[in-house]
């Protein structure tokens, strides 16, 4: 088992209608098994991303940004309500619910993930209101200020080495399907060593395939 006294504190932000960084977060998951790293989760808006550009999205994009507030705001309604530790297993049912079974992004589907999660299904009201906007806007600034506007959902953090505390932020990997077992770990190795590479900022190829979930 792995010492929390040693573990690497690291910083997940996300948007759970993502579906990459549903990919993401499950290899980040996976990773945790191998290696001592201590995840922190935090809620990131590709709607607040986006709200300045949707003119420029496609039809489907725009869509989908219309179907992303409720999803954040009901996150942070719940962290709010029953702390910060609630955020990746609601993560988690929501995903599940969204991309392998393929569920429509309807409140139905987030009152069921509530309850898959143990969180009451009103909760849900969150959705339709922007009460809990101001929260979820700093919460999305945190991380977008670490690494950038010009990326998208996932962004992680971790500290910086030897004598540099700064934060190490990086988006992505875009990575499907979600790597298992070791190599989820030499993958999280491979991208330590780039990312606290002096310098470095980018390597990215044509995808040839979408996101799969099995």
């Amino acid at each position: 088992m792995n010492d929390s006294r040693t573990r690497v504190p690291v910083d997940f932000w996300f948007d759970p209608v993502c579906p990459w960084t549903w990919l993401t977060s499950r290899w980040i998951l996976e990773v945790e098994k191998a290696r001592p790293l201590a995840i922190t989760w935090h809620v990131m808006s590709l709607a607040i991303l986006n709200e300045k550009r949707l003119d420029e999205l496609p039809e489907a994009n725009r869509d989908l940004m219309g179907l992303a507030w409720a999803p954040v705001r009901i996150l942070i309604a719940a962290a709010q309500a029953h702390g910060p530790g609630v955020l990746e297993p609601l993560y988690t049912a929501l995903g599940n619910r969204y991309y392998p079974q393929q569920q429509p992004k309807t409140r139905v589907t987030i009152e069921d993930a509530l309850c898959d999660a143990g969180l009451p299904a009103e909760l849900a009201d969150a959705g339709d209101t922007d009460r809990y906007d101001e929260a979820l806007r700093a919460s999305h600034r945190e991380g977008i200020t670490l690494v950038g506007a010009d990326v998208g959902s996932p962004i992680i953090a971790v500290p910086g080495s030897g004598t540099d505390t700064a934060k190490i932020a990086f988006f992505g990997p875009v990575v499907s399907p979600s790597p298992k077992g070791e190599a989820a770990a030499r993958l999280w190795d491979s991208t330590l060593s780039l990312v606290s590479t002096l310098g470095f900022y980018e390597i990215k190829r044509t995808r040839t395939v979408g996101p799969l979930f099995g």
